[in-house]
């Protein structure tokens, strides 16, 4: 599947009051993003850091609530998700070639 398939899948079932457009999802994106950190922190207090299969799949499960929620983020900014990674994609190269990619600030 393509990236902009699943976004445009994915906002059937965008449903949130549209004068929250691009806030409801980035609230969203935040909490989930926050859940993948639960479990991971569970696994390294629970287990040791090992990642078992089971595990592995409950992780993945947010990190589809995590894609969802960037989805419609991006959608509500007027951008698709292959625009985002083709953005996010140059901005690496940039700093590769620049020999910027350790350091910290966005506009490195």
């Amino acid at each position: 599947m393509k990236l902009n398939e699943y976004q445009q899948q994915a906002a059937a079932s965008a449903i949130y009051p549209r004068d929250m457009k691009g806030v409801y999802p980035v609230l969203g994106l935040a909490g989930e993003t926050g859940e993948v950190a639960e479990k991971v922190k569970k696994v390294i207090r629970d287990h040791g850091g090992h990642f078992s299969d089971e595990a592995k799949v409950e992780i993945a499960k947010e990190l589809g609530d995590v894609l969802w929620y960037l989805a419609a983020t991006a959608a509500d900014l007027g951008f698709t998700l292959e625009e985002i990674a083709q953005l996010n994609l140059q901005k690496l190269a940039s700093r590769t070639q620049r020999g910027t990619l350790q350091g910290s600030g966005d506009n490195r």
